[in-house]
């Protein structure tokens, strides 16, 4: 009886453990899309920010969200007031106001600038080859994520060139995440 015990619970952990979204850094990511080209989905979050962390627990602990962003994008942290140094088409990105003795807010990455990320948490898309699609602004719940991560996987983003298609693919949008 305590090896059935023991090994539903070994399965119940590498079940969770694969429901986990597999995090890289951004250079990671850029390097990977050399080898396998593939769109970039980006979390910039701070470490202060509460809605920041309900979008780690409720959002991306979500199986649905981290099957689905695992598969079809390389997911990227980011932390929008960190110290990382990052290069990103030919330049180097830094944060040179960031202060390591500071609590709670800190100076803004000056990547997160450069990407018009102007509030956490964000999400941010990049297509194949690395160049910026769009930041999202915002908590978002499964269901809600949903439609973004879809639009941009598909390509289906191209298509939405006045606020009346966007409407219409919103209405005819048929989402299979569950929150």
């Amino acid at each position: 009886m305590k090896k059935i015990a023991l090994f539903l619970l070994l399965l119940s952990l590498s079940s969770n453990a694969q429901d986990k979204i597999k995090w890289l850094s951004f250079e990671e990511a850029l390097e990977a899309q050399k080898e396998k080209p593939k769109k970039i989905f980006m979390d910039a979050y701070t470490d202060w920010c509460g809605p920041c962390k309900l979008l780690d627990k409720n959002t991306f602990g979500n199986k649905y969200v981290a099957d689905y962003i695992n598969e079809n994008f390389y997911p990227v942290k980011f932390n929008a007031e960190g110290d990382e140094s990052i290069s990103y088409k030919d330049f180097t990105y830094t944060n040179p106001n960031y202060d390591s003795n500071r609590k709670g807010r800190n100076g803004v990455h000056v990547l997160a600038q450069a990407l018009r990320i102007d509030a956490y948490p964000s999400m941010v898309f990049f297509d194949e080859t690395g160049n910026l699609i769009q930041p999202i602004k915002g908590y978002l719940t499964p269901t809600q994520l949903e439609i973004y991560l879809k639009l941009i996987s598909s390509d289906d983003y191209k298509k939405i060139v006045s606020k009346e298609i966007w409407e219409d693919y919103q209405t005819n949008f048929v989402g299979t995440f569950q929150d």
